[in-house]
């Protein structure tokens, strides 16, 4: 069995960790398994920072699926140092809202080195993979430099609007600048990366972690050729909700939201993404929300289950239960 998830940074990866589980393969390292997990991650959070190319999504889900993430943050190394932190502090070097951990840095020395000798995104993370070994397939959703900005009332200057990178945004102000717009920089001339076309339309099923709609899961649909790609698989396409009772996951998926006119509820996101049935350019077939929970969906098919990723048990759980919405025979799987 063939499955794809398209997916962001902590809750995708956590997603991930359930769909490796739900398949029999181990969620953390490699496993035999008849069965392959390729993951489209959002790169439009990637990010120059003291001349290190950063990739947190891609990162996240490759410390997290490789064992190595950080448990009670969620990203960044486990038992991290933050030595240069502190020293760049002490040159008063800016951004000092952003935190490289010691042992991170090596991550993005690589990356960097790579990409100034030529080598695309899609490569460098295989050839960071080989280290890391997540027992699933990590993509970028394009070699091409998408950088999400943020439009907002610019803080130091009344009545003026000035674009923040997401970064800025999300770790500095935490979502609290309300955002006149979104916009995915770069996304309209990018092409999707070697390989992403090609997994979803050989998968048998395609799912949607709950990751934030607008900023991860959004942003690879803004890359051209996706989105046409999902219409035109022939795998089901399942997407899980990440509201639950009117509130994000985790994050601040609501001020995302709040800033394409999207209301925030399991229904409006839904129908954001819309039927690929009774829509032009909708994209789900069926939809997961939190058991309680009365959706409606024109043209999806809607089951209630719950969706909190307590554990990976729990996860699997989740995963099982999109794989079984997407129409894929799970049996053989489970034996």
């Amino acid at each position: 069995m063939k499955v794809v998830v398209v997916v962001g940074g902590v809750g995708g990866a956590r997603f991930l960790l359930g769909v490796k589980a739900a398949l029999g393969l181990p969620p953390v390292g490699e496993g035999e398994s008849p069965h392959e997990v390729t993951a489209v991650v959002n790169t439009g959070d990637d990010v120059w920072m003291h001349g290190l190319r950063i990739a947190p999504d891609l990162d996240t889900c490759m410390y997290t699926l490789g064992g190595g993430i950080d448990p009670a943050r969620g990203w960044g190394h486990q038992d991290e140092t933050w030595t240069v932190k502190e020293e760049l502090a002490a040159y008063g070097a800016e951004p000092t809202w952003f935190g490289l951990g010691d042992k991170d840095i090596a991550t993005h020395l690589i990356r960097t080195r790579m990409l100034r000798a030529g080598y695309p995104l899609s490569a460098i993370t295989e050839a960071l993979c080989d280290r890391w070994r997540p027992g699933a397939r990590l993509l970028p959703m394009t070699d091409d430099r998408v950088e999400t900005h943020v439009v907002v009332d610019d803080p130091d200057q009344a009545g003026q609007r000035k674009a923040l990178h997401f970064q800025e945004w999300w770790v500095r102000y935490r979502a609290g600048l309300p955002a006149h717009s979104i916009v995915p920089v770069g996304a309209d001339e990018a092409k999707p990366a070697p390989g992403v076309i090609e997994a979803i339309g050989e998968a048998d099923a395609v799912l949607f972690a709950p990751s934030n709609p607008v900023v991860s899961v959004g942003t690879v649909l803004s890359v051209p050729g996706v989105r046409d790609a999902l219409r035109s698989t022939k795998a089901g396409v399942v997407g899980v909700s990440p509201i639950i009772n009117g509130k994000p996951l985790r994050g601040m998926a609501d001020a995302c939201l709040t800033a394409i006119g999207v209301e925030t509820s399991a229904e409006a996101v839904g129908r954001h993404y819309g039927s690929r049935q009774t829509s032009d350019d909708g994209l789900l077939d069926g939809w997961l929300v939190a058991e309680g929970e009365t959706v409606d969906v024109p043209g999806v098919a809607v089951r209630a289950v719950p969706l909190l990723m307590s554990d990976v048990d729990a996860t699997a759980a989740m995963a099982r239960a999109a794989l079984e919405l997407s129409g894929v025979d799970l049996e053989p799987a489970r034996a």
